[in-house]
């Protein structure tokens, strides 16, 4: 960022797209401070870091385009616990609110890339995922580089609060999930028990029908 100035932020912002372990909390407050220091433009910083994002979704769209939605219904076909009626739910709901998903999506610590890969299994059409990846992408870079450019040498407490905000969420969806598989589960020896009981009365009712 020092080298490259605003463009580095975007190129930054590009690169934590598709690594998620780089930090957008760290580097679009950074490049908020460089703006109040002086070093580059707030505008410059706020339009590369949403260049930056929206060319990294784009990347992400087209690895879920390339993967496409065959291959996706024959890993779930494979997958315990989940059905390809799962999927038909899921793939509904995206055509219906697919906008909104990728929209929010570009909002929420780790969804935020993972959003644009099912856009692109699916195949949304690419100016609704431009319009909408870079509106969700405008308003948390604006959210992040102004905090950066309002607190100063403080800029660094912004990480400590999505810190809080991202341990959040992957709890909620470590929690999700837990539930979901431990329902599929239940539900599983449910319909094993009552099937080993249709088999034993079954038993039962041609041994009788053999003797009487």
């Amino acid at each position: 960022m020092e080298s490259m100035g605003a463009p580095g932020a975007g190129l930054a912002i590009a690169l934590e797209n598709l690594f998620p372990p780089l930090p957008s909390e760290i580097i679009l407050p950074l490049a908020g401070f460089t703006a109040a220091q002086g070093r580059m433009s707030l505008v410059a910083a706020l339009v590369w870091t949403t260049v930056g994002a929206v060319a990294g979704a784009l990347a992400l769209y087209g690895i879920g385009a390339l993967i496409g939605r065959d291959r996706i219904r024959a890993l779930v076909a494979r997958l315990p616990l989940v059905k390809l009626a799962d999927l038909d739910r899921t793939e509904a709901w995206f055509e219906r609110h697919g906008a909104k998903a990728v929209f929010f999506g570009r909002m929420i610590p780790i969804f935020r890339s993972l959003i644009s890969v099912p856009a692109g299994v699916e195949r949304m059409p690419m100016a609704r995922f431009l319009v909408f990846s870079t509106l969700g992408s405008l308003l948390w870079n604006t959210l992040f580089v102004l905090a950066g450019y309002g607190l100063g040498d403080n800029w660094r407490a912004v990480e400590e609060v999505v810190g809080v905000y991202s341990k959040a969420v992957l709890a909620a969806a470590v929690l999700v999930a837990a539930a979901f598989a431990a329902v599929r589960i239940v539900k599983a020896r449910q319909a094993a028990r009552a099937g080993t009981h249709r088999a034993k009365a079954g038993t039962r009712d041609f041994e009788r029908d053999r003797l009487g």
